[in-house]
């Protein structure tokens, strides 16, 4: 009978510091040498991670009241507007909302980059003034020691594969994917390949509500499926997407995160974005599990699309592997384009090897999703009615 495991008996390896983990890079030459069985029989755990362009991320931060009381209808952080219709002294900052002042070169992101730095932030609001809540407006500054909470909630994170940007116009473009040079002059790309949490986990079996993740170095939790998941992508032989697929929502505690692997950025002429470092562990429950973790650089495609069409559904030019992408150029229809990307390998690979090391000192254990992400066609245009 082939063998399988569960998440109590890793959980037990765990906490008697016998469990092996080891990263999705590092199990890639085991699985080739050895085969899934004799894999599965030694190692108990394999560490995924990601560090790139988060845009849909932000904060929900809580002030407390002043006194007298004030129900905050409007709120700026250093200049930056945050979301202030859910309660008196409750907000919501948006990673990508723009400084009123300072424009382009601060926003959302900086100011929670900010506060995990142990910067005190400009704290203003106004109100129309009710009978609970008098006063009409406050000035002052606060730091995360002086918020009551401050967790990160990040609606779309941790794309399962993403496109490769080119340009095929007479003129630079910039956008979320970087800086774009005309007639195909370079060519960008987002995913950490065979490290990245959804590639080693096509099918959602292991990642979903619930799951414990390391998120921007403290611990954190899948909380939803992310906005636009759409497992329902065209997928390649081994069940992987060829382009977006799924997607996650996050949420963790601000006070236990690192600024290392969160950090605002600024894109050239286009805006504001937050860059966040994830990393999930998945169990190898079983053969197959093994088998998928194991996937490589070289068994991974992505989308090339053309980006100098403005249009929404832009013109797919063919499909690379990330082997291809991280050696530096790509061959596009006889051209040769150099590579850029957007997400950093290295910071990739530091959080894999912390939660690995995390794990093997019983500072980490996992859990069991509590329901499954959904498995279902998520986006939709927007319908313009007149």
């Amino acid at each position: 009978m082939p063998m399988t495991k569960s998440y109590d008996e890793i959980n037990e390896k765990i906490k008697t510091g016998k469990v092996v983990v080891v990263t999705a890079e590092e199990i890639i030459p085991m699985v080739e040498a050895e085969g899934p069985a004799k894999v599965l029989e030694k190692v108990d755990l394999v560490t995924t991670a990601t560090f790139g362009p988060m845009c849909s991320s932000g904060a929900f931060l809580n002030f407390g009241h002043s006194d007298p009381p004030i129900r905050m209808t409007k709120v700026w952080l250093n200049d930056v507007p945050a979301y202030a219709g859910i309660a008196a002294v409750d907000a919501y900052i948006g990673a990508t909302e723009c400084s009123e002042t300072r424009g382009l070169e601060y926003g959302g992101a900086h100011v929670i980059e900010d506060l995990i730095s142990g910067k005190k932030v400009k704290l203003r609001a106004v109100s129309y003034g009710t009978d609970c809540y008098p006063k009409k407006e406050i000035e002052t500054n606060v730091g995360l020691e002086d918020l009551n909470q401050a967790y990160l909630f990040n609606p779309r994170n941790v794309y399962q594969n993403y496109a490769v940007a080119v340009n095929s116009s007479d003129r630079i473009f910039h956008t979320y994917m970087g800086t774009l040079l005309p007639h195909y002059g370079n060519a960008t790309y987002t995913t950490s390949g065979e490290l990245s949490p959804l590639l080693n986990d096509p099918h959602y079996r292991t990642i979903g509500i619930g799951t414990k993740i390391l998120l921007a170095g403290g611990e954190g939790y899948v909380a939803w499926e992310g906005t636009q998941h759409n497992p329902a992508q065209e997928r390649n032989e081994l069940g992987i997407p060829v382009s977006s697929g799924g997607t996650l929502a996050l949420i963790g505690d601000l006070r236990g995160m690192k600024r290392d692997y969160l950090r605002a950025a600024t894109y050239h002429k286009y805006g504001i974005s937050l860059f966040v470092g994830v990393g999930i562990p998945i169990p190898l429950l079983d053969e197959e599990m093994v088998r998928q973790v194991a996937v490589s650089n070289k068994e991974i495609s992505a989308t090339v699309y053309d980006y100098g069409v403005q249009r929404r559904s832009r013109p797919a030019l063919g499909r690379v592997t990330y082997a291809e992408l991280h050696s530096g150029e790509i061959c596009l229809n006889g051209k040769k384009i150099p590579t850029a990307p957007l997400s950093s390998l290295y910071k990739a690979r530091k959080i894999a090897t912390e939660l690995k090391e995390k794990i093997q000192n019983g500072q980490f254990t996992i859990t069991a999703p509590v329901a499954k992400l959904p498995y279902r066609d998520g986006v939709k245009p927007l319908r313009e009615e007149v």
